[in-house]
């Protein structure tokens, strides 16, 4: 199993980008944000890699840390929910956006994506809304990490869907104790305390 990749790029137009080890010129489809972040060639690339094998061909997927790569493993557990669309949903919306979307159980949005109709939407955000906060995905790029508290496990949920999403506890607080007096349900918390966030 290819696990991670370090080298330089050698070919960046579009994805798949290629990318040389050691003389080596591995083939890597990448999310778009690899591309505008680190698609220059000749530059030197750190990819977290999943090698996808299938009966006729081996694709090598890379992201530019461990959070897209873990999301992307999710992604592919779900029925019709392959490789290509699932690099395509972290494409189209960001690991940050896509999280977002399924935490707060907003199939729309995910269904802006190419290959993405209503109930493979719903499908994603069913089978996805509770294993995004069991494996505590990392802040959004541009956050500072902050350990959550634990009080209650009820406090646990909220908290730690509003730091997967990369708020910190200091600008959350407030609107999670409104949330959490307006409705006991978790996906409604994170909708209301949004959108106290975003005022």
């Amino acid at each position: 199993m290819i696990a991670r990749l370090r080298g330089e790029v050698l070919e960046a137009d579009s994805s798949p980008i290629v990318v040389d080890c050691h003389g080596v010129g591995y083939e890597v489809h990448v999310p778009h944000s690899v591309l505008v972040e680190h698609g220059i060639v000749n530059e030197r690339i750190d990819l977290y890699t999943c090698l996808v094998i299938r009966e006729t061909e081996h694709t090598l997927y890379g992201f530019s840390n461990p959070r897209q790569r873990r999301l992307f493993e999710m992604l592919r557990e779900v029925k019709g929910c392959g490789a290509k669309i699932s690099l395509a949903l972290i494409s189209t919306l960001a690991e940050g956006g896509a999280v977002e979307a399924i935490i707060t159980q907003n199939p729309k949005t995910l269904a802006v994506t190419p290959g993405i109709g209503p109930r493979l939407a719903e499908r994603i955000v069913l089978e996805l809304k509770e294993k995004i906060l069991e494996l505590q995905i990392a802040p959004i790029p541009g956050r500072a990490a902050v350990t959550p508290l634990r009080p209650t496990p009820q406090d646990d949920q909220l908290a730690e869907a509003l730091l997967t999403l990369g708020y910190r506890r200091q600008e959350f607080e407030d609107a999670a104790a409104i949330a959490r007096e307006a409705t006991d349900d978790l996906g409604e918390q994170v909708r209301i305390a949004l959108r106290h966030l975003q005022k």
